[in-house]
């Protein structure tokens, strides 16, 4: 941690690792967070729970000494994957990825008293495009469907109301758009910029709304880095003063509030 922000870890499988492209909702929360906290990627293409446990230690180490404020965590995609009849493959029955996700969740908590934690559950997919823009010759079929996202994004946010751990169920959130199918996604399954828009509106609902939560990660109740007035700032146009842009917010299309 470099200058005393704090870190924001994203923390899952390729909806995270892609959350810088496209307009993604990492990149989005880099911007918004600009100058107030720090966001480092941890994602990881065609991972599962199973994969996340066993690096828990080395991406997340309890001795290290800083450890993040929030962690926003997505594995579920590539656990609801149909089972391969060699038995290799993401796919983890539904039991074991609940006990995996709790267990994933008890090493976040453990980190530190002030270490908070945010689930993102299973969106929906598009089954058609996901069809149509999946197929290859290097890789065995890969099932997926709406019917099984939807039971892994339940055992999530069901498993969170448990836990007592903050939750975002996309599989809900993506449906209230009615155009969600087509606007939301580049593949069927990973998000497009109207996709990833949503992901950023759901978890700054949470974060505004997170009242036990001390101190507020809300990105307007953190304090900007560097934000006092300084001569060296931009000169107001009575040519005696200068403007302190700190705060300036007039390049977001959207502005977050």
């Amino acid at each position: 941690m470099l200058g005393g922000r704090p870190v924001f870890v994203l923390f899952g499988s390729s909806i995270v690792q892609y959350s810088f492209s496209n307009g993604g909702w990492g990149a989005a929360l880099a911007d918004i967070y600009a100058r107030k906290a720090d966001i480092l990627l941890r994602g990881y293409i065609g991972w599962n729970t199973r994969r996340a446990l066993q690096v828990m230690d080395k991406v997340f180490p309890k001795d290290s000494p800083v450890q993040p404020s929030l962690v926003i965590v997505y594995f579920g995609g590539n656990d609801s994957i149909a089972a391969h009849s060699s038995g290799l493959g993401p796919h983890v029955p539904i039991d074991e990825y609940i006990d995996n996700m709790r267990k994933i969740a008890e090493h976040l908590k453990s980190l530190s008293e002030k270490t908070r934690v945010i689930f993102l559950s299973c969106p929906p997919l598009n089954e058609e495009m996901l069809r149509t823009s999946t197929s290859s010759t290097i890789l065995s079929e890969i099932v997926r469907t709406n019917e099984t996202c939807h039971l892994y994004s339940d055992a999530c946010v069901a498993l969170c109301k448990e836990m007592n751990l903050k939750v975002v169920d996309l599989w809900h959130a993506m449906q209230k758009r009615e155009d969600w199918m087509t606007a939301c996604f580049t593949d069927g399954l990973h998000l497009s910029e109207e996709g990833s828009n949503i992901v950023v509106e759901e978890i700054l609902k949470v974060l505004k709304e997170a009242d036990d939560w001390d101190p507020c990660l809300h990105w307007k109740a953190l304090p900007t880095e560097f934000a006092e007035d300084s001569p060296y700032d931009l000169v107001s146009s009575s040519g005696d003063a200068t403007v302190n842009p700190s705060e300036w917010t007039i390049h977001r299309k959207i502005p977050w509030d």
